[in-house]
């Protein structure tokens, strides 16, 4: 059995299901991540100064510690908010997923 790989998860959201479908498809296209999943929610927050409350849609990624910034970049270049949520962690995963995700989002771009 492989031994155990790295990979980096992180957490967006976007305003609906059309704008996180979007982002989702430009960063796996890019080959930028493995896989992300959508989860819509609601979201409580501060923004200017008030206390805001809306649906949103998270996207939880998958990609390769090598694919991180290059990925970040493409968040912030694509998304619909101006200051966007950018949140991440470094974890691991079984030998096999991290071939298919190192395969997924580590070619040539």
């Amino acid at each position: 059995m492989p031994e155990d790989a790295d990979l980096v998860l992180v957490l967006t959201t976007e305003a609906d299901q059309e704008r996180a479908e979007a982002l989702a498809r430009a960063v796996l296209e890019r080959r930028l991540a493995a896989c992300v999943a959508l989860q819509p929610l609601t979201s409580l927050y501060h923004w200017q100064g008030e206390l805001q409350r809306g649906a949103e849609v998270q996207l939880l990624i998958k990609t390769h510690p090598a694919s991180l910034e290059p990925l970040r970049q493409a968040v912030v270049a694509l998304h619909s908010y101006t200051t966007p949520e950018w949140i991440y962690w470094p974890a691991r995963c079984s030998g096999g997923y991290g071939a298919w995700l190192a395969e997924g989002c580590c070619q040539p771009r």
